[in-house]
């Protein structure tokens, strides 16, 4: 009896997983699990990613990298959830006048509200992580719609605005069928071609570590990811802002760079 059940299981598993195959194929895109990297190259040059993700990127009007030839930042948080130091991020940014992104999940939201607001009343862009920060490529299209819907509806709820447009997967995992699923309800993928290891609470190193890490992968158009769980960004930012300031960089809104896509960009990318 245990056995034929077994068998039962393994025999629905592999038609759901051979329709879902089907499906997808059907609809021209691939569930092909991927996960976002780029090629460090220093010297304030841009980084480059694989020629795969770049088609998808542009294929689905994505975001990695704004203009390498103008000298504008794009600064982006992920908010996984709140480790005390978000208040601390969001008044260097007011002081210093500097527009950001941040990517909110249901967790985040939900323990501190007051902070969603803060973001949005500060003219900050408020993004969506997904509601429970799952592999977006393991979830149905009907769960990946309802992570991002309950998202964006307890943004509206805290902020009363709608205005919830941009996405960066959770980890940074993606597929075709995630990027084309969450165009259709509205979004742009947002990637990155800066970041470094700062999401990590018990391996914090001081402030130093994020600035030098920060100014050693600098250059033109780089949409810098970091994390606000970590003491290290929260410490080094004002230092940071203010370091890049005067090497002539300027701080501009991804809502500035995606007025800029119709002007052409180089392809930066590995065949």
């Amino acid at each position: 009896m245990r056995i034929n059940r077994l068998l039962c299981l393994i025999l629905v598993s592999i038609i759901f997983f051979t329709q879902s195959h089907v499906i997808y194929a059907q609809r021209g895109v691939s569930n092909q699990r991927l996960e976002w990297y780029f090629e460090k190259k220093g010297e304030e040059k841009p980084p480059i990613t694989d020629a795969r993700y770049m088609e998808l990127v542009h294929k689905y009007d994505s975001l990695f990298i704004g203009d390498p030839g103008k000298k504008d930042i794009y600064l982006t948080f992920d908010n996984g959830y709140e480790n005390g130091y978000t208040d601390n991020v969001l008044d260097v940014l007011k002081r210093k006048k500097v527009p950001a992104a941040f990517f909110v999940t249901g967790q985040f939201m939900k323990t501190h509200p007051h902070l969603i607001k803060r973001m949005a009343d500060e003219g900050h862009i408020v993004g969506n992580h997904s509601y429970y920060h799952p592999d977006l490529t393991q979830v149905s299209d009907a769960r990946l719609k309802n992570e991002l819907e309950k998202v964006k509806l307890r943004y509206t709820e805290i902020t009363g605005r709608t205005d919830m447009n941009y996405i960066r997967p959770p980890r940074g995992v993606f597929s075709e069928r995630t990027i084309m699923l969450a165009k259709q309800q509205g979004y742009t993928h947002v990637f990155w071609s800066l970041a470094f290891l700062d999401w990590e609470t018990n391996k914090q190193r001081g402030w130093q570590y994020s600035y030098n890490q920060i100014m050693k992968q600098i250059h033109p158009g780089s949409i810098m990811l970091l994390h606000t769980v970590s003491k290290d960004n929260a410490d080094a930012l004002e230092r940071t802002i203010e370091a890049l300031q005067k090497r002539g960089y300027t701080f501009k809104s991804l809502d500035d760079l995606q007025l800029k896509k119709s002007v052409p960009t180089p392809l930066l990318f590995k065949s």
